[in-house]
């Protein structure tokens, strides 16, 4: 059983930092879960300890902190660059249409043509205003991007110092 949770620890680990990238999937938690398994199911690290509870309510208050400033930093940064939620849904929207057509850089340029657009067109903003909104917009996705990604390489140390 103690082979089946360590598995299952590093896919939800590998599967957790691919969902810090694609919003589809809830990275952090993912993570956290990883961890979760090892501390019920037997992971001890090189000198034979085991995983600490501190340790993993630590990582969950990191994961809901994350968790939360994910979803607020680019909402603030949109409204802080003069951006509509159109910028927001169009950095979505281009990040998922990005993911399909040449990722990783696909959702990057993904992220910020879509928040351009559609301030351009539906917001009805001038190019410079809708260029500053998408800025707003994409800065607030790489910052909670590379949040999550911070994260869940933590707790993806922690799964990889406690599979012995």
């Amino acid at each position: 059983m103690e082979t089946v949770a360590a598995i299952l620890a590093v896919i939800a680990g590998i599967i957790g930092i691919i969902g810090s990238v694609l919003p589809a999937l809830p990275g952090p938690p993912l993570t956290w879960v990883g961890m979760l398994l090892l501390y019920f199911w037997g992971g001890t690290n090189g000198a034979g300890e085991p995983m600490s509870l501190t340790i993993l309510l630590v990582m969950l208050g990191v994961t809901i902190a994350v968790s939360i400033i994910d979803y607020l930093v680019p909402m603030y940064l949109t409204k802080a660059t003069g951006g509509t939620k159109y910028a927001s849904r169009g950095a979505l929207a281009g990040l998922v249409i990005g993911s399909f057509i040449a990722p990783p850089l696909g959702m990057i340029i993904g992220s910020f043509l879509g928040a351009f657009l559609l301030e351009l067109y539906y917001a009805r903003k001038s190019t410079p205003d809708a260029l500053k909104s998408a800025a707003g917009s994409f800065l607030g996705f790489i910052l909670g991007t590379g949040l999550k990604l911070m994260a869940c390489g933590v707790m993806m140390y922690y799964i990889i110092v406690y599979l012995r």
